[in-house]
Formats: C-alpha cells, sequence, structure tokens
C-alpha cells in the first residue's frame, strides 16, 4: 500500500523525498522493500508495530463510558471542544478532547452535530472574459489620512480581460451607496449597458449592501463574490492594489488631505493605463488592449522577431518569443489535478 502510494505521489510530481516524509519513511527504507522479490504492494511494509499494548490505553469499559456521553441527549448535539469544558464544571473527567475526538473518528461519530447546517466547501466562482466589458472586478483599500486611526477610502474598478481601471474614486468613507454611485457614474462616463456585465468583489458590508445589490440587479449585472474566509478569491483586485502601494512615488506618510489623495490616485490611474507595460497581458499597456490596439502592436513585435530570425538563423535555436495575444483571462479558474496534489502535499 505505502510502495502504491508512493508510486502515484511521484508520477503526479511530488518530489520523492518529501512524499516519503508525508508517509512516514525513509527513502532508504524504500530502497530495500523493492529490492526484495515479491515485496511489492501491502507486504512490501516490513515494519513491526509494538507487540505490548500501551500502558496509557483505555479499556473497552472506558471507551464505552465515552460513547456513551458523546450519544448521551445531553451531549449528542455537541462538539468534543464543547463536551469537555461542560464535564469539568461539574468535576467529572472522561478523557482529553483529542481522546475523545479520536474515539468519535474510530466510532464513526464525527458527522456534522447540531441543527445547523454543516459547512460546505465551495469552488471559487469562475468566469472568463474573452473580451473587454466583460467582467469587472473592485475592491476598497484603505489610504493614511492625517489623523492616527481615520483613513481615506479608494473604491476601484478593473476590467478583468484588459486589467484597465476603469472607475476608481477616493471617499471619506465606505459604503454600499458611493459603491453604487461609483459603479453608476463608470457605465455614463464609458457610455455602455451594463447589462450581462459580471461584477466581481470579496465579501465586504459595502459589496454585499443592499444598495448596491439593489442597484446590481436593477441594471442586470451578474454579482460575484468571493468564498467566505477565502482571501485570494479576488486576485486582479487584490495584485492593483500591491502595484499601487509598492510604487516608488507612493508616500511613505499620511496624504495631506482628501484632495492630495485623489490627484495622487488619478496620476497613479494614467501611469497605470497609459504607460504601465503589463506583463500577463504581453507587455502592453492596460489601454492599449481595451481599445483594440493591442493586435497591431503585438503583430508589429512578432514581425521585428522573425526579421532578425531570418538575419541571422544560427543564434535561435528554437522559435521566437510568444507575440500572441492573450485571447482569455479567467477569474478564479479550477485547479488543475497537479494543483490540487501540491496543495495537499504543501498542507501535508
Amino acid at each position: 500500500m505505502i510502495l502504491a502510494l508512493l508510486d502515484e505521489a511521484v508520477e503526479n510530481h511530488a518530489r520523492r523525498s518529501r512524499a516519503c516524509e508525508v508517509l512516514g519513511v525513509s527513502a532508504r527504507m524504500v530502497e530495500r522493500w523493492r529490492k526484495r522479490e515479491g515485496l511489492e504492494g501491502e507486504d512490501g511494509d516490513q515494519r513491526r508495530g509494538p507487540k505490548t499494548a500501551p500502558r496509557n490505553k483505555l479499556s473497552k469499559g472506558e471507551r464505552k463510558k465515552i460513547v456513551d456521553v458523546v450519544n448521551s441527549p445531553r451531549f449528542r448535539d455537541l462538539s468534543p471542544s464543547q463536551i469537555v469544558p461542560l464535564l469539568a464544571d461539574e468535576g467529572k473527567y472522561v478523557g482529553s478532547e483529542s481522546t475523545i475526538h479520536r474515539i468519535m473518528r474510530d466510532e464513526k461519530l464525527l458527522a456534522h452535530r447540531g441543527r445547523a447546517k454543516a459547512p460546505e466547501r465551495r469552488a471559487a466562482n469562475t468566469h472568463v472574459a474573452t473580451g473587454p466589458q466583460q467582467v469587472w472586478s473592485w475592491d476598497i483599500t484603505y489610504l493614511k489620512s492625517p489623523v492616527r486611526g481615520i483613513f481615506f477610502y479608494l473604491y476601484m474598478i478593473m476590467d478583468v480581460w484588459s486589467r484597465k481601471i476603469v472607475g476608481w474614486e477616493v471617499n471619506l468613507s465606505e459604503s454600499s451607496e458611493l459603491a453604487a454611485e461609483l459603479f453608476r457614474r463608470t457605465c455614463r462616463e464609458l457610455s455602455i449597458d451594463p447589462n450581462g456585465i459580471v461584477l466581481h468583489s470579496d465579501n465586504g458590508g459595502p459589496m454585499k449592501g443592499s444598495t448596491m445589490v439593489a442597484t446590481l440587479e436593477m441594471l442586470g449585472v451578474l454579482a460575484s463574490w468571493s468564498r467566505p474566509g477565502v482571501s485570494n478569491d479576488n486576485p486582479y483586485s487584490e495584485a492593483l492594489f500591491k502595484t499601487l502601494k509598492y510604487r516608488p512615488e507612493y508616500p511613505q506618510g499620511p496624504f495631506a488631505d482628501l484632495d492630495a489623495a485623489r490627484r495622487w490616485v488619478r496620476a497613479f490611474v494614467h501611469w497605470y493605463n497609459t504607460e504601465h507595460l503589463h506583463s500577463t497581458i504581453r507587455f502592453v499597456t492596460p489601454e492599449d488592449r481595451h481599445s483594440g490596439r493591442e493586435k497591431a502592436i503585438l503583430a508589429r513585435r512578432r514581425m521585428v522577431y522573425e526579421t532578425a530570425r531570418a538575419a541571422h538563423p544560427e543564434r535561435w535555436t528554437g522559435g521566437t518569443r510568444n507575440w500572441n495575444q492573450v485571447a482569455e483571462v479567467k477569474l478564479n479558474p479550477p485547479k488543475t489535478n497537479n494543483e490540487q496534489v501540491k496543495t495537499k502535499q504543501e498542507a501535508a
């Protein structure tokens, strides 16, 4: 069994040494097993367990007492973390929390306890954009003000396909009303009908406030939110804010006032949209990609490389640099099998 699990992990691109560590065996031990003819599969593990039971092992009566306690009408809806302190308040001890949990696992009693709905693992909302004005992402970040503990709030909407900042505002507070007004104004300035656009955000109060939700429903916008408790389900807005706050000219101290913050953000938006060569869209500016000028720019770059290769073919061992357009952009794409295996290995 261990050798089979090890082979499966290696086939999924796991490091053999890391897989051995997770399985609790040494690489040298695995090598010895493989050298023994006929020991593949379950018989490969020749380790011998303890010959005697541990002295502190619970008796059958003690195990039964714990099972009876957790299944009693009083405790059947509670978890071990709740049962243990309640018993302690009565001067009773039947076992540690980990012991009770282990016995419940052995007895198949770890089903969700209580009337509340069991928590579910939800897949991230996945959206695919093949052009501008299909999927937008937005978020709010803090900007320091002169008063300690008080902030200015930067609202920013980005087109996921082109990475262009299509709307922004700096306000004295964060609210769904201000967010809704920004969204409506952005649509007016772009002269677009927002019906059918996906607007993705995290689970903050302004994002899910009644005014914002009602506005999106009225305009026919598909609202999309991150999963609760998952911090990286809105990656494009998070990456944008990181770029903003790591600019060399970003103030080390607070902004002098609201107007100063707005002036700085306006200059940043101009730079980001019209000068910044974005690495994930073949180093064109978001404005060039959003407006459609990207194709001509990439075609010229491709011609330059093909001309250089034709002039000195001996200097090129493979193809030229990829200057093809990034046709689609995915927001929270499903993980591949290899990525899932890697995540499990890292967690282990």
